[in-house]
């Protein structure tokens, strides 16, 4: 049991104080991206009343301002995920730019033809669009590993796999459809044994577990700041220094440069080689403010939390006999879920409207996946540390209304007002 006061947490959020079709605000929709609590808001506005500036270059005082706390954010995301430097800290837009990073540079130099590159049936789209693209590229050949029937990796399968030809393993630590935890320290030691590199998409554990690079072992991890408290638009890639030193750029512009020619340039150190023309100062300096509330709180007791709030979820859904839940038992703060009759479309619409509940349907970016599964697309609720078992229980109790609707024969008529509920809806029944 936690010993955390989560409401003191809770009204660090403003917009926890919304009222949503005359409901409290449940938002259960955090593996899309997190709430942000008043410091991380403050941090911005105080940004760009007192100190809004380019940074770097300027020797006046809001630009030396403005640079030591970009600086700073640099460190503090260093230190947050244990990297050995701190120019190893690439500040990037999102998980999905690192990773493409990675696959335009990197890759470039070192995927040839007949080589291979392994990701598990787990992954996010930004995670097999770039490898596919590479592979096309490249002649090279893209791999699966597998997943075995309640969603774990299949070690074994993993194991084979790899070979002489394999250059590069690039797979998620998090799921953001089943919750699977990857063994990311077994991924790491199995592929370096055959000579291939490890990438992780961090993107669904950096707000929910500790993420130590070099407990991981992997040689390149990605994620995102609005994942984890932080504004949009600002993520991060960390790399070994000796990788990002023998990479190619990957933007050309200002900042990247140290000299420059009419015909050549020569490029700058790390970190300010992968990070071409004017940064997002001000969201990298929100990133570090996220940091800054995570550690507050301890991410060992967000995880404990997160833990007792998931368990007790999947608890709640087997008194539910119509609802089919996806993933291990064992997993992170991620539950998608069919329902027999109703679409995951029309769920989350009735959630919403019923109970003010915040929910994700669809393929969650993970279409290969649904179809491994044998769905087109689920409705998930998904865990911060300011939610809590009262909202679980809110979903629920909207859960059952939307059952109760479907059971009205008005409600199975498309476009038909329903008796039991407060609003129109068109309901779509699932074959």
């Amino acid at each position: 049991m936690t010993t955390l006061n989560i409401q003191t947490i809770r009204k660090q959020f403003p917009i926890l104080d919304r009222v949503i079709h005359d409901y409290p605000l449940v938002y259960l929709d955090n593996a899309a991206t997190t709430q942000k609590p008043y410091s991380v808001l403050g941090t911005l506005d105080h940004y760009y009343q007192h100190y809004n500036a380019n940074i770097h270059r300027g020797i006046h005082t809001l630009a030396e301002e403005a640079t030591a706390a970009y600086e700073l954010a640099r460190d503090k995301t260093q230190r947050f995920i244990n990297a050995p430097k701190r120019e190893e800290i690439i500040f990037v837009r999102n998980t999905t730019e690192a990773i493409n990073l990675i696959a335009y540079t990197w890759a470039e130099q070192n995927i040839g033809e007949g080589d291979e590159i392994l990701i598990s049936e787990l992954e996010h789209h930004s995670n097999i669009i770039p490898w596919q693209l590479v592979a096309k590229r490249k002649n090279a050949l893209l791999k699966y590993i597998p997943i075995t029937e309640d969603g774990d990796i299949n070690y074994e399968a993993y194991e084979k796999l790899l070979s002489s030809k394999t250059k590069l393993v690039a797979i998620t630590q998090a799921s953001n459809v089943l919750g699977t935890i990857v063994d990311i320290p077994k991924i790491s030691k199995l592929a370096h044994e055959k000579n291939a590199l490890v990438l992780v998409d961090a993107a669904q554990s950096i707000p929910h577990r500790k993420v130590d690079v070099q407990q991981l072992r992997c040689d390149f991890l990605a994620f995102s700041g609005h994942k984890m408290y932080g504004p949009m638009g600002i993520g991060v890639l960390w790399a070994r220094a000796e990788l990002l030193e023998a990479m190619p750029p990957f933007l050309g512009g200002g900042e990247m440069i140290r000299e420059v020619s009419w015909q050549s340039a020569k490029w700058n150190e790390l970190p300010y080689k992968f990070e071409a023309g004017t940064p997002y100062v001000s969201g990298s300096i929100g990133l570090g403010a996220a940091i800054d509330f995570i550690e507050s709180i301890g991410i060992d007791e967000i995880q404990k939390y997160e833990q007792e709030l998931t368990s007790y979820a999947l608890t709640t859904f087997e008194k539910f006999p119509d609802l089919t839940v996806y993933g291990p038992q064992e997993r992170g703060a991620v539950i998608a879920f069919t329902h027999k009759e109703i679409h995951p479309h029309d769920l989350s619409a009735l959630l919403d409207s019923e109970g003010g509940v915040a929910t994700r349907s669809g393929h969650h970016c993970a279409m290969p996946l649904a179809s491994k599964l044998g769905i087109h697309a689920t409705c998930r609720i998904s865990f911060g540390i300011y939610n809590t078992k009262d909202e679980i229980d809110i979903f629920f109790e909207a859960l059952g209304k939307a059952e109760e609707a479907m059971q009205c024969k008005n409600c199975t008529i498309k476009n038909l007002p329903c008796c039991k509920l407060k609003k129109k809806h068109e309901i779509t029944i699932s074959n």
